[in-house]
């Protein structure tokens, strides 16, 4: 490739530097004699930290900055969380990479290693995630949910020293960081459904380059891409946002693909559930019909 260089845009978290820099690492051992510059961006949902990020109001409140930089050329390429990026992306630019996906599960941390179902009543839970509120009400509603936001790091503080008796989490952040070991039990989906696009990254940039979609060739894992296709496709038909508790996760099976999704009212009521089963989509365009398909099951009718 020669001397090579592109700048990958980046939140400053931990976990985003964290996720980012090993990506970067694969990308130049996937292309020899590439040099990668970090472009550190800070985000609307970085910077408010005291409320629910469905009261912040809006899409993309992690990716709306990074974006800017890919458009004006300030950077070549992104690494998000994918399920922080919304379905519909702006003009332009496109998520064009899926790498290897990470554990998509959930995973429950407690103050004192007490299990979900050991948790005694009026304990208190706390999540930023409405689609995780929802199901925790559903599941345990002789729980208190609170409010909790911040950096991994933050939220376990906090849970440490009891302003909070357990915290949810995604379990990919944790492997990513290190801290695998601070996991108390893994929530598996019959439990609590991931959000569409847990535990995957995706790699964003300019749909005009064909030198980045080019070095990013080499990294893209298929089944990866079907699942989370499948997934965002099932965001999109119920127009999924912060404000809106969402679920959907793709699994393979030996069958082909089991799809689940969950969806409620932005208050969290009706809550409903749907599930489709078929052969494994062969193409991005089966994989996006089959996640509508569900993804309009679930409207209110």
């Amino acid at each position: 490739m020669g001397n090579q260089s592109v700048t990958l845009a980046t939140r400053k978290s931990a976990l985003a530097l964290a996720q980012s820099r090993a990506f970067a690492a694969t990308l130049i051992a996937a292309n020899p004699g590439l040099a990668v510059t970090e472009l550190q961006v800070t985000t609307t949902g970085d910077r408010v930290q005291d409320r629910l990020l469905s009261e912040i109001g809006g899409k993309g409140l992690f990716v709306k900055e990074i974006e800017e930089a890919l458009l004006d050329g300030r950077a070549d390429l992104a690494v998000h969380s994918l399920k922080d990026v919304p379905p519909e992306l702006p003009s332009g630019l496109v998520v064009g990479c899926y790498p290897r996906r990470e554990d998509a599960r959930d995973v429950l941390i407690s103050k004192d290693g007490r299990r979900f179902a050991e948790l005694p009543t009026g304990a208190v839970i706390g999540t930023s995630s409405l689609r995780r509120r929802v199901q925790l009400a559903a599941l345990r509603p002789d729980l208190r949910v609170e409010v909790l936001r911040g950096n991994v790091d933050t939220r376990l503080r906090k849970c440490r020293e009891g302003v909070v008796d357990a915290i949810l989490l995604a379990r990919a952040g944790l492997v990513r960081l290190g801290l695998a070991g601070e996991v108390t039990e893994v929530l598996e989906p019959e439990v609590m459904l991931p959000a569409g696009g847990q535990g995957a990254l995706g790699i964003e940039y300019r749909a005009s380059d064909a030198r980045v979609r080019e070095l990013l060739a080499p990294l893209e894992h298929s089944d990866t891409k079907i699942s989370v296709l499948t997934e965002r496709a099932v965001l999109a038909a119920v127009e999924g946002s912060c404000q809106l508790p969402v679920a959907a996760y793709a699994q393979r099976t030996e069958q082909g693909m089991r799809l689940r999704g969950l969806l409620a009212d932005p208050d969290g009521s009706n809550l409903r559930r749907a599930e489709l089963s078929r052969a494994w989509p062969t193409t991005d365009a089966e994989a996006e019909a089959f996640g509508a398909e569900l993804g309009r099951s679930l409207r209110p009718r």
